[in-house]
């Protein structure tokens, strides 16, 4: 192997100094070098010595491939140990190299979690406001049998939801819900006291009808004793007759002064009944001429009431009608400055409530 001077000796190779033979195309270069060393020889087989030496030359080969292969084959058990190694040594870098980059990034880690944290908190605050100009909006609901006492009770409510919620950002906002149904509450409050007070009318109305009714029934008792009166007079005259036809008859020596008698009793029975029907007849008259006075006041009060009642509706309608459309030009005329038409309503309410210095509606 002397010839190839630039490889390593046989008898150099060693394990250590197998990276720099192995795996570098080194190996075939031994093989020409062995070969070159036994392949120009020509023994001669037919002597002893000959045969001798072909036999050295094989065995000079097989030690050279011994000398080559053995360092490789430790080499090679060698190699084959080291990705274990170098897996766990690697396995245990990453893990430390992990753990170093987590330290040193713990502040800003920690840091992005107080950011999320603070900015869970404030959408769950701004979810609690929004909730709460909800309310707001939904407190001028109405219902129709809700009273005016129980409208009193809601704007109570309202005013005390609205003074003692931190509204934040959107105070302003919340300010101008408060106000449109406040607002709409003291409208509805001021519609049913109205309504209220048109109902005690009527009823108080309902109860002179019903004692004009009374009057009429108490009058058709005073006729039918008037009637019951006429009768028992009539009876009572009649049976004065027959007793003094009975009398009569019984004792024609009476003297003048019973016949005079009789006569004075029948005409006092004659005027009592005239003056009794005399008085029943006043007593109609008067019924009849009140009760028509009376059905025709209540009859003027009914018709000017449901005038009233008209009127007041066309009013409030048109009133209605006229703040709608005039709103609905300054909304429109305001979104043509280009802000959206829920910003625009906005607006409109603000000035329409008084929120905008020097600035109002003409209805």
């Amino acid at each position: 192997m002397n010839a190839a001077s630039e490889l390593i000796p046989l008898e150099e190779i060693s394990a250590d100094k197998a990276p720099a033979i192995y795996g570098t195309n080194i190996l075939d270069r031994y093989v020409k070098a062995a070969r070159a060393e036994v392949i120009g020889e020509v023994p001669d087989l037919t002597t002893r010595k000959g045969r001798e030496r072909v036999a050295s030359l094989a065995a000079q080969v097989s030690r050279s491939k011994t000398a080559v292969e053995k360092p490789g084959r430790e080499y090679l058990k060698r190699i084959k140990e080291l990705p274990r190694a170098i897996e766990a040594e690697l396995r245990e870098f990453s893990q430390a190299m992990d753990a170093l980059r987590d330290e040193v990034r713990k502040p800003l880690t920690d840091w992005e979690a107080e950011q999320e944290r603070i900015q869970r908190e404030l959408e769950e605050r701004e979810a609690s406001i929004e909730a709460a100009i909800k309310r707001l909006h939904l407190a001028c609901v109405t219902k129709v049998e809700d009273d005016s006492a129980t409208l009193a009770q809601y704007l109570v409510a309202l005013e005390t939801e609205y003074r003692q919620t931190d509204y934040g950002l959107r105070a302003e906002e919340a300010g101008v819900v408060y106000q449109a149904s406040a607002d709409s509450l003291n409208a509805a409050l001021a519609r049913r006291k109205q309504y209220e007070a048109e109902q005690a009318e009527l009823a108080e109305l309902r109860r002179k009808q019903a004692e004009a009714e009374q009057r009429e029934r108490e009058r058709e008792i005073a006729e039918q004793a008037a009637q019951q009166a006429r009768q028992d007079a009539e009876q009572r005259a009649e049976n004065e007759r027959i007793a003094a036809a009975n009398k009569l008859r019984e004792a024609e020596e009476a003297t003048q002064r019973a016949e005079d008698e009789r006569l004075r009793q029948q005409e006092e029975s004659a005027r009592q009944l005239r003056e009794a029907e005399e008085r029943a007849a006043r007593a109609q008259r008067e019924a009849d001429e009140q009760q028509s006075r009376l059905d025709e006041d209540v009859r003027r009060q009914v018709e000017a009431q449901q005038q009233r009642e008209r009127d007041e509706a066309a009013q409030r309608q048109a009133n209605t009608e006229h703040r709608v459309r005039i709103l609905t030009a300054a909304k429109v005329a305001i979104m043509e400055t280009g802000i959206t038409e829920d910003q625009a309503r906005a607006v409109v309410r603000l000035i329409a409530a008084g929120k905008v210095p020097s600035v109002s509606i003409t209805y």
